[in-house]
């Protein structure tokens, strides 16, 4: 089995994030650091990352997570921010998230410590939209919209079409609910900045067909039958 597929199966990075960590030298398998990228990993062989020894399938978990503002959504901070591992503390397993939502953005967000279904969801050709809730500051034209539709430069990136509701609106701002399956840094801000709105809140409220609901922000929710043969778990 390749390593990165081994530890993704483990339960402790997405393929990709394995290949980047045994690049970087946190990886050894029968106690040497890993040199090639592709390795192989046989029965009874012991890989370590940063001095933990690894294997075995983790039992597979799948969380929703209502991010609140201000946590980042990542494993760990360098700035000592608060991250959504924080909010996940009562998970016996190491679980990570899939994918990000910024810093001053709230909503659902998935959990799991399945490395594969974290790489195939993240994947472009996935092309898994995302639902986002959008209050922006400003008149909001038909103009405008047609324009988000169409697909806008965002700064040497051109976006692919969105889907998008105009769900409320004012001379003076608009509640909009946009779908996108990209995700550049800040994407959705970037879009409205794009075509002259700057956004005041934004919160993600589905993945593909899994709705953040009722769901309260900073609680988390294990996923549903019907959700995980959604994703094809």
């Amino acid at each position: 089995m390749r390593l990165n597929k081994y530890m993704a199966r483990a339960g402790v990075a997405s393929r990709r994030k394995a290949d980047a960590l045994a690049a970087a030298g946190n990886v050894k398998v029968n106690g040497l650091p890993v040199l090639t990228m592709g390795l192989d990993v046989k029965e009874g062989d012991v890989v370590e990352l940063n001095g933990r020894i690894i294997g075995g399938e983790a039992r597979r978990v799948y969380i929703a997570l209502n991010k609140p503002k201000g946590f980042i959504s990542s494993v760990a901070d360098e700035g000592g921010r608060p991250t959504v591992m924080d909010l996940v503390g009562g998970i016996p397993e190491r679980v990570f998230p899939v994918g990000r939502l910024d810093f001053d953005s709230s909503g659902l967000m998935i959990m799991t410590n399945d490395g594969e279904l974290a790489q195939r969801l993240t994947h472009p050709s996935h092309q898994l939209y995302k639902t986002y809730r959008v209050m922006v500051e400003g008149a909001f034209s038909d103009e405008r919209a047609a324009r988000l539709r169409k697909g806008v430069d965002i700064g040497g990136f051109v976006t692919a079409p969105a889907r998008l509701d105009v769900i409320k609106r004012s001379e003076r701002s608009a509640i909009v609910e946009i779908q996108i399956y990209e995700g550049k840094n800040r994407q959705v801000r970037r879009m409205f900045a794009a075509v002259g709105n700057r956004v005041a809140k934004l919160e993600r409220v589905a993945i593909g067909e899994i709705r953040l609901g009722r769901l309260k922000e900073g609680h988390y929710r294990k996923l549903t039958r019907q959700e995980l043969e959604y994703l094809e778990v």
